[in-house]
């Protein structure tokens, strides 16, 4: 019978935010695969755990992903942790996940600390639909292009970013969004600085172009506002009734009563206006 492969979140910044379920599921893994082991066993040392360790990092993850699987198939339990946060999100145990997905191993996701969760529910911007759009590319050209598909995107959008590369980033989504587009920067989530700053994407540019940034930031920029389609009118639903009787072979009567609903038109309106016709 394999073993479990558990997702276990670390803390973003503060120590206090470490689960007893979190800290239970470190203490009884077989072993713990971390981005980083020198940073992993610090935390290790303040829970008082002594786990065996193997490194899973981005540039490795070809090699150590199937190692891992093969003690997972064999019967061992493995805990993976990054540096901070939630495995798995915008982090290379996705492809680990997956591996296990692919073999039936089973996955257990341990809820914890997640900062683009942390930023969102503070950020004062609308929470209801938002999509997650990780770290931005290095690379200008790819930078914009992607900012580019996000034009017309109408929910809040997240994204990390370092401090080195803020001011370039700020710029850029300043350019695409609009100087006057809100965002909320918040900056060394539970730690002893952080700082939630509720702006525009002009202002905060303007800013980081004169203040260096410091300390890890989450964007929070809101969406943009709802397109209004043109209300259909009476011609419009005409239009549609030939259609539909040409391409369809509807009666008058039946093509009527299914453009009049596409379009939230008068049904009785649009029949007297169509038998003229």
């Amino acid at each position: 019978m394999s073993g479990i492969l558990y997702l276990v979140p670390t803390p973003i910044g503060n120590l206090g935010d470490i689960s007893p379920r979190m800290a239970e599921a470190l203490a009884q893994a077989d072993f713990i695969a971390a981005e980083d082991t020198r940073v992993s066993v610090k935390l290790l040392n303040h829970l008082g755990i002594k786990k065996p360790m193997v490194s899973y990092y981005r540039h490795n993850t070809s090699t150590s992903g199937p190692a891992i699987l093969e003690r997972l198939l064999a019967g061992e339990s493995c805990a993976l942790v990054t540096d901070a946060g939630t495995p798995a999100i915008s982090d290379p145990g996705e492809e680990l996940v997956a591996l296990c997905a692919q073999a039936g191993v089973e996955v257990v996701s341990i809820p914890g600390p997640c900062a683009l969760v942390a930023a969102l529910a503070a950020s004062g911007q609308p929470t209801g639909r938002f999509t997650f759009e990780g770290f931005l590319a290095m690379n200008k050209k790819n930078r914009r292009r992607h900012l580019e598909s996000l034009r017309g995107e109408e929910r809040t959008m997240i994204f990390y970013e370092a401090p080195h590369k803020l001011p370039a980033t700020l710029a850029d989504l300043a350019e695409t969004f609009g100087p006057d587009r809100p965002v909320s920067l918040c900056r060394e989530l539970t730690k002893l600085h952080e700082e939630i700053i509720r702006t525009t994407l002009g202002e905060a540019a303007e800013r980081y172009q004169t203040e260096p940034p410091k300390g890890e930031f989450v964007l929070v920029v809101r969406g943009a506002e709802p397109r209004e389609e043109p209300e259909a009118t009476l011609e419009d639903g005409l239009d549609r009734v030939r259609a539909l009787r040409e391409e369809e072979g509807l009666s008058l009567r039946d093509a009527v009563k299914r453009a009049a609903k596409e379009l939230g038109l008068s049904r009785n309106e649009l029949y007297r206006l169509a038998v003229e016709d």
